[in-house]
């Protein structure tokens, strides 16, 4: 495995390393006297300002369309004429405790909006803009605690997630469980239309379990929760030998169309939302998921500070190259407790934001320039987001003159006539008339976070009544009891052993011994003993058939969850030859096996059982 990783030439890893000690003189010749708590605190209003510019163009010239165009200032149905950049902020202006606003926009929402009609959509935007941004405003305007609960409110923003999420589940009807990217809306959920994209994204196909899996939670429907997480482990399981992914899959055959590894574009939130999904349901299954591909990717996509693109089976150098979505993995680095790493390649990224005042959608790293053809900055929050997390966990007043400077290159070359440009080209700063709704769903919004946490924090996600998740496009996701019940994860997860032998008494779960028989025994170990929550000991108790639920003694991680190493062929490796013969493979289930299976269920919707219609007669997975 080790020359797999020698197959980056030794010339390629010297220009990395000429880039690295440039980028510490970028910083070092730029970087002003430290920002002091004053002035953050007139950064934070600057950012607050920025908010408003934007919001108050869109409402004033866009509403209720989809987004902006900020130099014309007009409106433009980009994802389906759903008031998009409307439901998109609606948990920014909580944060910033605009109360008369978000109760006036939550009464709007509820009452006008509606998913009546014909349309192809995009199933992870749908999913990350519109279905989180609901989700997330009815979670605050319903809750007193939150001080922005609406009196009139009725869960009106609640039942509108869940009539979209049922007109998204065709999605999944696909042999492999994961979903097709384009699904058909249509008005009735029995005239769904065969128009679907048979390829999808590794990001579009497993970016979906925070919001589907908090909406399971609200209503009491494991439907939702299901069909996502069904979706992770069809992508999952079709990972390569050395537990890599490709960027974009058949979801009819398995097939993998491009097979090209990496941390950034179609594959990013892949990422992300496997931790988060464990950080915010408890469900030990993502947190091993999640070390097995993050070592795998640390191992051999990681050529400190930088990462590069691979072939997902025999890691050889496909692109040197920086893009933007790559920004997010300092944060995730964070979360995940991995601090050292994040804190040089974010000093590398933001080489890149100094050198041209923005970070182009891609960066040569062989050649040091902007990549032809991805020139332009959409107006991306992912080094923001890097940013705020890597302040919040080191307080290192770097981060806040990086901050500034963002904040400085936003208003002097991106700022327009009723919002925030494009930027078309980031060597000439050239303005495009458009602004994506995430600008205010988390550019800003983490800008502000970043600045309102070195001033003295007084806002719901750092004073509040709860400890909160990001969602990839920023929204609030709270880890309230309903929503984590990390007790009944604990009480419920493991196999089903038929022995009349077995004592009774707890086990506890050890990852880090369970996570070294993978199918790459080089693990990365550098996950921080704090980043995750406790691992509670498993109660066992006796059901009527005799069996047994808990853990079985000798069970690997992977039996234990049904996880084990599938090739998408079918031809037979090594690994997959191994695996056969010391695991049983759970088959994953088809859209129809889950929806019977729940129809056809005896059990009343409680606890852990609900969410994956484990009965008590058979193991996870279990048909």
């Amino acid at each position: 495995m080790e020359a797999a990783k020698s197959r980056i030439p030794f010339s390629l890893l010297l220009l990395l390393q000429l880039l690295l000690i440039s980028s510490d003189v970028f910083i070092c010749e730029t970087l002003a006297e430290g920002v002091t708590p004053e002035e953050a605190k007139q950064l934070r209003d600057e950012v607050r300002g920025m908010f408003y510019h934007a919001f108050d163009g869109y409402m004033d010239h866009a509403f209720p369309r989809d987004e902006l165009k900020p130099l014309t200032c007009e409106g433009e149905d980009t994802l389906g004429g759903y008031a998009l950049t409307l439901i998109d902020s609606l948990d920014t202006l909580a944060l910033l405790g605009d109360r008369g606003r978000f109760i006036t926009s939550v009464e709007w929402i509820g009452k006008n909006l509606r998913f009546d009609i014909n349309k192809t959509v995009s199933l992870f935007e749908t999913t990350i803009r519109i279905l989180g941004g609901l989700l997330s405003a009815h979670l605050i305007a319903s809750d007193y605690a939150t001080g922005m609960r609406v009196p009139s409110y009725e869960d009106e923003l609640l039942n509108l997630a869940e009539d979209l999420a049922r007109r998204l589940l065709p999605a999944f009807d696909t042999p492999t469980g994961i979903p097709t990217g384009l699904p058909f809306f249509a008005q009735f959920l029995d005239n769904i239309n065969n128009k679907m994209d048979y390829i999808t994204s590794t990001a579009g196909g497993g970016t979906l379990t925070l919001e589907f899996g908090v909406l399971s939670r609200l209503t009491n429907d494991p439907i939702f929760e299901q069909v996502t997480k069904n979706a992770v482990r069809g992508i999952w399981a079709r990972r390569s030998g050395i537990n890599l992914v490709g960027a974009h899959i058949d979801v009819f055959t398995g097939e993998w169309t491009q097979k090209d590894a990496g941390i950034g574009t179609s594959i990013d939130s892949f990422y992300e939302y496997l931790l988060k999904a464990y950080l915010l349901f408890g469900d030990e299954e993502y947190l091993f998921i999640f070390q097995e591909a993050y070592g795998a990717a640390m191992h051999y996509l990681y050529n400190d500070p930088w990462y590069v693109e691979v072939n997902m089976n025999s890691a050889a150098l496909v692109w040197p190259l920086f893009n933007s979505l790559q920004a997010f993995w300092p944060g995730l680095q964070v979360l995940a407790g991995d601090i050292d790493p994040a804190i040089r390649t974010h000093t590398a990224f933001f080489s890149v934001w100094k050198r041209y005042g923005f970070t182009p959608e891609g960066f040569n790293l062989a050649t040091l320039n902007v990549q032809h053809g991805q020139k332009s900055y959409p107006l991306r929050p992912e080094l923001m987001e890097s940013t705020y997390w890597l302040y919040k966990a080191t307080r290192d007043p770097r981060y806040l003159d990086a901050g500034r400077d963002m904040v400085t290159s936003l208003q002097y070359g991106a700022k327009c006539t009723c919002g925030y440009c494009h930027i078309s080209d980031v060597e000439f700063h050239k303005q495009e008339d458009h602004m994506e709704s995430f600008f205010l769903a988390e550019t800003v919004k983490y800008l502000w976070l970043l600045f309102d946490l070195a001033s003295g924090p007084d806002n719901l996600v750092e004073n509040g009544p709860y400890k909160y998740i990001f969602s990839t496009e920023g929204h609030l996701l709270p880890a309230t009891p309903q929503i984590s019940l990390v007790s009944e994860h604990c009480s419920y997860f493991g196999a089903y052993c038929r022995s009349a032998n077995l004592k009774q008494e707890s086990h506890s779960l050890d990852i880090s011994k369970d996570s070294l028989e993978s199918n790459d025994s080089r693990f990365h170990t550098a996950l921080g003993p704090t980043s995750f929550l406790s691992h509670s000991s498993f109660q066992k108790s006796n059901s009527g058939s005799g069996l047994i639920k808990g853990l079985c003694p000798g069970l690997t991680h992977r039996q234990k969850f049904g996880i084990s190493y599938r090739a998408s062929t079918g031809t037979t490796t090594p690994e997959a030859e191994l695996s056969s013969k010391r695991e049983t493979t759970v088959p994953l289930m088809a859209y129809k096996q889950i929806v019977e299976k729940i129809e056809g269920s005896d059990q009343q919707p409680t606890g852990f059982n609900l969410w994956f219609g484990i009965n008590s007669d058979a193991g996870l997975g279990a048909q």
